[in-house]
């Protein structure tokens, strides 16, 4: 008969680790389901590559909605031993629609066999520290820049991810695009942000810019449309405040150019902080 450390053994190799290690096994993932179709818009593998992201370390996505990214990310790090860490909108907000995105996103990534044990944390106006001061390797946010400008948080936000990250850690910004041409909107109330704008508000909080990528970029955004970059898949807005669509509105065009143009940004904080540097 076996012995008991044999047995013991025997039942740990039988153990399942949460989540999948593979980044490919995580994107072709079941729970996906038909968001899955937005990759060829989103380019999720090659923005994580190219943000250069250890599954091991410790993740914050910031404002991650319902889970698109989620999903992928999630499975990933927990696959490969990493802490998932989601910055989400508080339970104590005063907007109903916050509250309830908030309480749908637990219950969406509940599943440890899945996503293994992802840690929820509030972000916005008024939210503390999202982690340990200096203890996250890398902070990721898909199309939020423009939120903040919106709502008016936008360095505090900048300064929280600083703040967040280790020394040598990473931010991956990923937002929609406004022409440099173009006069930038101080709330970004169209949806769209110059580059130069984003990179001035992480420089400002103290982020050195590594590399930016035209993974996501889409020439044939114009940044010009009658409804912000919400007339543009997926989200397709043709009318407002739920008036009659215009005759004239063409909603085909639209569609085609697909979604927005969007900028990809690496920025690292540094390995000594500027005092430290100047000392």
């Amino acid at each position: 008969m076996p012995d008991e450390a044999t047995e013991a053994q025997a039942a740990e190799a039988t153990v399942v680790t949460p989540g999948r290690a593979d980044l490919a096994d995580a994107l072709a993932g079941e729970w996906r389901g038909a968001e899955a179709e937005r990759d060829a818009a989103r380019h999720p593998a090659e923005t994580l590559d190219f943000f250069g992201i250890d599954p091991s370390g410790t993740i914050i996505e910031i404002w991650p909605g319902s889970g698109w990214y989620s999903d992928i990310l999630a499975p990933w790090i927990a696959g490969n031993g990493g802490q998932y860490v989601a910055a989400h909108f508080a339970l104590s907000s005063d907007n109903a629609s916050r509250r309830s995105s908030r309480t749908e996103f637990e219950a969406h990534v509940a599943d440890h066999a899945i996503f293994g044990n992802v840690r929820i944390v509030d972000f916005g106006q008024h939210s503390g520290a999202l982690v340990e001061p200096g203890t996250a390797d890398a902070v990721l946010t898909f199309r939020n820049v423009h939120n903040w400008m919106m709502f008016g948080y936008a360095e505090k936000a900048f300064d929280d991810f600083y703040a967040a990250l280790r020394p040598g850690g990473v931010l991956g910004v990923v937002d929609h695009r406004l022409p440099s041409t173009r006069e930038q909107d101080p709330q970004a109330s169209s949806g769209y942000v110059q580059q130069a704008y984003v990179i001035a508000l992480a420089e400002e909080a103290g982020f050195e810019l590594v590399a930016t990528s035209e993974i996501n970029a889409n020439e044939a955004d114009t940044a010009d449309h009658p409804f912000g970059v919400w007339t543009l898949p997926p989200v397709r807005r043709s009318t407002a405040n739920g008036a009659e669509m215009a005759a004239d509105f063409d909603r085909a065009h639209y569609d085609g150019i697909g979604e927005s143009d969007r900028m990809t940004l690496l920025f690292r904080k540094p390995e000594a902080s500027p005092a430290e540097a100047a000392e």
